[in-house]
């Protein structure tokens, strides 16, 4: 059975997040509400996420897409959500022969577990498993191609 995997080593930029913080200098303030106590120094809502929870979600999403049309067989699903890049690499009717071969031996299998290991403009790298640890991924290449997640571990 053909398997597509590759390992790409890549140096992961860390961002830190500033917080900004402002002193109340009004000398008209009450004397006995200390400035601790003031609701401006309380945080005012939750911090702002790194990632877009709608890219995560629709990451997610593509993800157990995927690979539930992987086991299936389903060669036209599953071939749409390969990057252009792995499109080059392989045929549609390669693939089609590897997910057939897939869904003969396993049957159909969905995500049982998932992670979203680094997110960051247009690159994702997910770990999941099916149920099948020959098939567990770990840090599995994801590119953004327009607004759609493509599979690009070729």
């Amino acid at each position: 059975m053909m398997r597509i995997r590759a390992t790409i080593t890549t140096t992961t930029a860390l961002l830190a997040l500033a917080a900004c913080s402002s002193s109340n200098d009004d000398k008209a303030a009450a004397p006995s509400t200390p400035p601790a106590a003031t609701p401006s120094s309380a945080p005012s809502s939750e911090p702002t996420p790194l990632v877009d929870p709608a890219q995560e979600s629709n990451l997610r999403q593509t993800v157990q897409d995927y690979t539930e049309a992987y086991f299936k067989g389903d060669a036209e699903v599953g071939y749409d959500t390969l990057s252009t890049r792995c499109k080059t690499k392989v045929s549609a009717e390669q693939y089609k022969a590897v997910v057939e071969q897939a869904a003969a031996d396993y049957g159909p299998q969905i995500v049982t577990e998932m992670v979203i290991e680094e997110l960051s403009g247009k690159l994702a790298r997910v770990s999941y498993g099916v149920g099948l640890p020959k098939f567990d991924q770990t840090m599995q290449p994801w590119a953004l191609e327009g607004t759609a997640w493509k599979y690009d571990a070729c």
